[in-house]
């Protein structure tokens, strides 16, 4: 009965709210943590993902969700939302890969702008998760209306060395290395990739109309913008993480050494916890929605913005 109670006010504080994009609004949904709480925008990793953390190439553990709902137990309130052009958010633009960073940015502090208006928050604190590290990176060379950011699974070096570890890391990859290196190496030298006889699984990370915003990521240095930034920073890293490693984390520490770092034992891409090494058993984390984010990362992230209120 008293969880029942307790489920019934959790579903009770999402609420649905929305900000004008270019052609049409950009939706999401607040959990309200109550007057006072401090505020996070869980910003979504890459491709078509949407505001629960979930995409069409397999991902169904609502990650975000999941994120939303745990901190609202914390006492954090959170925005999640459909990228533009994708999902709910389908009207805000006609093409949704005719995007850069800087427009995902700009539609971070929009965001910011409006749920400080929205809850009384003097700032906002935005949480990029994977690529939307780097779109927390990009908004926080313009501050205002931030507190501070949190890179959760972040790469630490330029995007094309990250892909290049990830493909050569499996196995099963071996025969489309001499395809996939030469065309990642074209789009970081601005030059759009011939896919007419490209091999289908390299489609998914070619296709030529995502090819303009992977040239904006591959010129993006995370390391040097993390150098850069005035806010507080908190670094979170699974060590069973198979997209994004250790290695990520600790050079964005490195390049900012006031950051805070956290790594999360057995915390895989999709934040939850897995058990041993088996590639096959960690992606089917991807798709399971009953498992719980991981506890630690909840901790992390609420005593890290509630110390800096």
């Amino acid at each position: 009965m008293i969880a029942a109670i307790l489920a019934a006010a959790a579903a009770a504080a999402s609420v649905p709210m929305n900000i004008d994009g270019p052609k049409g609004p950009i939706e999401g949904t607040f959990v309200d943590a109550g007057k006072g709480a401090p505020v996070v925008i869980i910003i979504p990793g890459s491709g078509p993902t949407d505001r629960d953390g979930n995409n069409p190439l397999g991902v169904t553990a609502a990650p975000y969700r999941l994120l939303a709902e745990a901190l609202g137990e914390k006492g954090v309130s959170t925005l999640r939302a459909d990228k533009r052009g994708m999902f709910g958010s389908k009207t805000a633009i006609p093409d949704p890969n005719a995007v850069t960073l800087a427009d995902y940015a700009a539609d971070a502090h929009n965001w910011a702008r409006a749920l400080r208006q929205k809850t009384g928050a003097h700032c906002i604190w935005l949480l990029g998760h994977s690529e939307g590290s780097l779109v927390a990176l990009k908004a926080a060379q313009q501050p205002t209306d931030l507190c501070g950011i949190i890179l959760a699974s972040a790469p630490g070096r330029k995007l094309g060395d990250v892909l290049r570890e990830q493909l050569q890391s499996n196995p099963a990859n071996a025969p489309l290395l001499p395809i996939a290196l030469p065309a990642l190496a074209s789009l970081e030298a601005r030059k759009t990739v011939d896919t007419s006889t490209m091999p289908a699984p390299l489609l998914k990370l070619f296709a030529p109309q995502v090819q303009p915003f992977l040239m904006d990521l591959l010129s993006q240095d995370p390391a040097a913008e993390v150098a850069a930034t005035t806010l507080p920073v908190l670094i979170v890293q699974g060590t069973k993480d198979l997209q994004v490693s250790t290695v990520d984390a600790e050079a964005l520490k490195k390049a900012q050494p006031k950051a805070e770092l956290h790594l999360i034992p057995n915390m895989n891409h999709v934040l939850k916890d897995v058990a041993g090494d088996d590639r096959a058993a960690n992606m089917a984390a991807y798709a399971d929605p009953s498992v719980p984010v991981d506890a630690s990362l909840v901790d992390d992230i609420a005593a890290f913005v509630k110390a800096r209120r």
